[in-house]
């Protein structure tokens, strides 16, 4: 039988220039590079495009100490670093592919020529976006078997390709979620036959005032760490979950806080999701909380509430630390008279409204009680800026983190890390209100470690739903 004949080149080139084909080649914007410098590696298989215009706005930006500034300098040294390591004629493309990122099997191409294209004559000459328009019309010329899509954050500059006829898409890759309704929120509901399908070779014990359950059953699987349980019907069930597989589930009942005798510096829950969030900031087994809701479901005040409890009445920490954002982030906070706490002031206006109910529930010591505590509560609460929190290391510190929707994930690590032994950190936020450009719910670093952290057992998380501010403010937010 006659041996089959080798492939000869023409069948490798075939081949070569198919696999060209079922890659896209993207042409990135400049403000997917200044939000992701590693976004250059984040393409696998297919291959980027970078227009000249878009290292010239690199290299525009690259001044400062902003976090603008900053990943448009690491974007620059990645780009150096390719091409430095690649042959001569970059017109065929760089390999991407690193020790780091093995996943990206892509190539670089940097516009070495000028592409003639013709744009449409209301679209100004000159202008960054427009020439990054022209490189895309014209890669499209050149490369007209293939997908040449443009990657942009900018929705304007997506709304304009998208007119011209070019494919447009947003840079995915920083996204934790594609869709927010999909995150994680600490609580679930227990269907009504949860005890008949779960209850079978069912152990329960009382321990230190709370009942376990290991429980065996079909939805042990779904449970996380850390992850509250309700059933409510004649007979209430609230409980945390504390270990969980595939098949068991161990469930310990709660601490009331809604009841006056386990009152948090005369702070009462006034719902389901206030009770759990007690239950977690007055655990000291969860060393990192993180809190979301709506404006008015009292988020800060019952973090304060725990914080002053813990601190001052049981000493398990030495003082409490808040922070959050001044947006814009990372800008100075200004070359003013005073302190770094009497700079801040201005962006803690929630801080003292909460302050102030929480120094009126103290009603035994009259006028001088009340001054003397606010006296003792100003020494141990500082108010920290967030420019400054880098190095730094807390021991035994209360962190609360307000405003943590305009965090980058970046920003966010930076912060979480800054934790020492016997330091809780609790994150707080509303990511329906991000004021910082170019994070959205599905990028913020806050709804980042809501999803990294669910089911670490020393973490917790709870969404809360229910606005408890007043009945004005609850109508307003449901009509407004």
């Amino acid at each position: 039988m006659p041996l089959p004949t080798p492939p000869r080149k023409k069948t490798a080139k075939a081949a070569k220039s198919a696999k060209d084909t079922d890659t896209k080649l993207f042409v990135l914007d400049t403000n997917v590079l200044l939000h992701d410098p590693t976004s250059l590696f984040r393409f696998e298989e297919h291959d980027i495009c970078l227009p000249m215009f878009v290292l010239e706005e690199l290299d525009n930006k690259k001044k400062g100490m902003t976090e603008v500034a900053r990943n448009a300098r690491q974007a620059s040294r990645f780009l150096d670093e390719i091409v430095s390591d690649a042959p001569h004629k970059i017109e065929e493309g760089i390999a991407l592919d690193s020790a780091a990122y093995k996943n990206c099997t892509g190539r670089l191409f940097l516009q070495t020529s000028f592409i003639k294209h013709e744009l449409p004559q209301h679209l100004e000459l000159g202008k960054a976006d427009n020439a990054i328009l022209g490189v895309v019309i014209g890669m499209q010329k050149l490369h007209p078997q293939r997908a040449v899509i443009l990657v942009s954050k900018d929705i304007n500059m997506r709304i304009k390709a998208r007119a011209l006829g070019l494919e447009a898409q947003d840079y995915f890759n920083d996204k934790v979620l594609e869709d927010t309704d999909l995150l994680y929120t600490g609580v679930l509901p227990l269907p009504p036959d949860f005890w008949d399908r779960h209850s079978k070779d069912m152990k329960s014990w009382q321990k230190e005032g709370h009942t376990y359950y290991q429980i065996r059953g079909p939805l042990c699987a779904a449970f996380f760490t850390n992850q509250f349980v309700y059933k409510e019907d004649d007979t209430p069930f609230y409980a945390v979950v504390l270990e969980q597989d595939d098949q068991t589930a161990l469930l310990r009942t709660l601490t009331d806080y809604t009841h006056s005798k386990n009152n948090i510096w005369g702070i009462t829950a006034r719902n389901r999701e206030q009770n759990f969030v007690l239950n977690l900031l007055m655990n000291p087994e969860i060393d990192f909380v993180t809190l979301l809701g709506q404006a008015g479901t009292g988020k800060t005040l019952l973090t304060l509430a725990a914080g002053l409890m813990q601190t001052l009445e049981t000493k398990l920490y030495t003082e409490i630390i808040i922070t959050r954002v001044t947006v814009p982030v990372g800008e100075d906070i200004g070359f003013l008279p005073g302190t770094e706490e009497e700079k801040m002031t201005p962006w803690m206006g929630a801080l003292e409204d909460n302050m102030d109910v929480l120094n009126k529930s103290d009603e035994d010591g009259g006028d001088w009680g009340r001054a003397a505590t606010r006296d003792l509560i100003r020494s141990r609460v500082k108010v920290k800026s967030l420019n400054f929190m880098r190095g730094r290391t807390f021991l035994n510190k209360y962190l609360i983190i307000d405003e943590a929707q305009n965090l980058t994930p970046k920003q966010m690590k930076t912060l979480v890390t800054r934790a020492g032994p016997g330091t809780k950190v609790v994150c707080m936020g509303n990511i329906a209100q991000i004021d910082t450009p170019y994070l959205t719910e599905g990028s913020s670093g806050l709804t980042y470690v809501v999803d990294r952290f669910k089911g670490w057992e020393h973490g917790g998380h709870v969404t809360l739903m229910r606005g408890e501010r007043s009945r004005l403010a609850d109508h307003a937010g449901e009509v407004l």
